[in-house]
């Protein structure tokens, strides 16, 4: 079953100087009617107050929202609800599946969360060793050493890294050593080279040391029973190198969770063909299945969604087999089901709904298939389908992980110029931010007068964060602050 609350058609709207952007707007004025869990708001008259703002209210716009009673002139409606960033977040994330740990290879486990609690089984160093290149000796024998009164010890061996022979000395002699070489039973301490005389046969010690130094005891750094990688621990070079160092070459890991990407519109083309009058390439599903993959999921791409409804159905079904997440970008019908709606019809409960956020009000989410694999569908303008992303998809993504950070850390930023942002909406600019000669940041949205799709995207790519305007803020002074949120990769 799918749920339509809300939906209006999309209207091109500038808000901040220079730019365009495209985005559904209730009313056309860039006003949400009601953002709340109250299902419904009563419109009296031709004006309602929502929030700070006084909205004028045409009854044409409203068309089979209310009705006018002649003897009185008056119009009541009932206006849709609209949900707030939080709101819709909320959802997903609390449907977000949690995925059963699998033990991969220790190199395809780089990046993941190790779900398992590893206890070595092995002491590190597994012998007594050199920490670096010099003279092993008895540390009895180095007392009262000076470089003015040296210490004389005969050398009787020499020792490198690698497999060897047990050996040993006695008072007065001296083992030359490399860095990891085992240390002859009996010394206790290595001699570092530049604080001997270097020599061959006898070699003269100009400093005491105390029993240890420079010494690697057996177990000194992991011993038999200790833990090696915790329960949870994001997992990178140095645990990779720890886990081989205890014999490990599989681990149990939180896996990569499976994100099948699909884009609807007839206007779409494949990349490999030239677009004709009305026809753009399919952009998103490349960019969204990269941007999952960024995030830590293992993406497919499934390209354009077919036009026929029973071909279309089986491809979500053959989908649902294999994903955790479904993600649907596309420009869907705000009036009845368009074909997307009603394949998802089919196959499970999904709800459409404005939420309270620029560009891309009109988002959907719920269960398909028998097993309730989420579906998210987000709009198929490229610019609004990666802020979706970020907002959306990719914090869902980071907890399927196990990962405790699921939100891009922001800072706060000097706007470099003006800014503009409709009532009630929280709005995401992309934009250039840069370190300030004088300290903090400085921001600025990118493009110029350009609209439209290829312009979106190039805007998109020139940018290096979103700009985060919240939904009372309607204006920001130029040296206002504001909360930018940078896009780094694998960040």
């Amino acid at each position: 079953m799918v749920t339509v609350v809300g939906m209006t058609e999309d209207k091109p709207r500038g808000w901040f100087r220079g730019t365009r952007e495209t985005t559904a707007l209730d009313l056309g004025t860039g006003t949400p009617a009601a953002v709340g869990p109250q299902p419904t708001q009563a419109i009296t008259g031709t004006r309602t107050v929502t929030g700070h703002a006084t909205v004028q209210v045409d009854r044409d716009e409203l068309p089979g929202l209310g009705r006018t009673d002649p003897a009185t002139d008056s119009f009541e409606a009932a206006v849709p609800v609209v949900r707030t960033v939080e709101q819709h977040l909320d959802l997903i994330l609390a449907a977000a599946p949690t995925p059963d740990p699998i033990e991969l290879a220790v190199l395809d486990a780089q990046g993941l969360l190790c779900a398992e609690h590893v206890v070595s089984s092995r002491d590190l160093p597994g012998f007594e060793q050199a920490a670096l290149d010099g003279y092993a000796a008895r540390s009895v024998d180095t007392i009262g050493a000076t470089p003015e009164d040296p210490v004389g010890l005969a050398v009787v061996g020499e020792s490198v890294a690698g497999p060897s022979e047990q050996s040993a000395i006695g008072p007065g002699l001296a083992h030359r050593v490399a860095a990891g070489a085992m240390l002859p039973v009996g010394a206790d301490v290595v001699v570092p080279t530049v604080w001997t005389d270097g020599g061959a046969a006898h070699v003269g010690v100009h400093a005491e040391l105390a029993p240890g130094t420079y010494v690697r005891h057996t177990g000194d750094d992991v011993a038999v029973g200790d833990t090696a990688v915790a329960l949870n621990s994001p997992i990178g070079p140095a645990q990779i190198s720890l886990l081989a160092a205890v014999g490990r070459d599989r681990v149990l890991v939180h896996p990569r969770p499976r994100i099948a990407v699909l884009c609807a519109g007839d206007e779409l083309v494949d990349v490999g063909t030239t677009p004709g009058p009305g026809q753009v390439v399919d952009v998103n599903s490349y960019a969204l299945a990269a941007a999952a993959r960024d995030a830590g999921a293992d993406a497919y791409r499934s390209g354009i969604v077919p036009r026929d409804r029973r071909k279309l159905v089986e491809l979500l079904e053959s989908q649902l087999l294999r994903s955790d997440v479904v993600l649907i970008a596309g420009t869907f019908a705000g009036g009845g089901f368009d074909l997307v709606q009603e394949a998802l019809a089919q196959l499970g409960e999904v709800t459409f709904a404005q939420v309270a956020m620029h560009p891309g009000a009109i988002q959907a989410f719920g269960r398909l298939g028998r097993d309730g694999v989420p579906v998210i569908c987000i709009p198929g303008e490229p610019a609004a389908a990666l802020v979706a992303f970020e907002v959306f998809v990719r914090p869902a993504i980071r907890l399927m992980l196990g990962k405790r950070q699921l939100f891009r850390r922001t800072v706060q930023a000097v706007s470099a110029q003006q800014l503009l942002s409709p009532l009630g909406y929280r709005q995401y600019l992309h934009g250039q931010v840069m370190r300030h000669p004088d300290g903090g940041y400085v921001v600025e949205p990118v493009g110029g007068g350009e609209s439209g799709h290829d312009a979106a995207l190039a805007r998109t790519a020139r940018s290096n964060c979103l700009v985060v305007i919240d939904e009372d803020v309607t204006e920001v002074a130029p040296g206002g602050l504001v909360t930018v949120m940078p896009m780094l990769l694998g960040g």
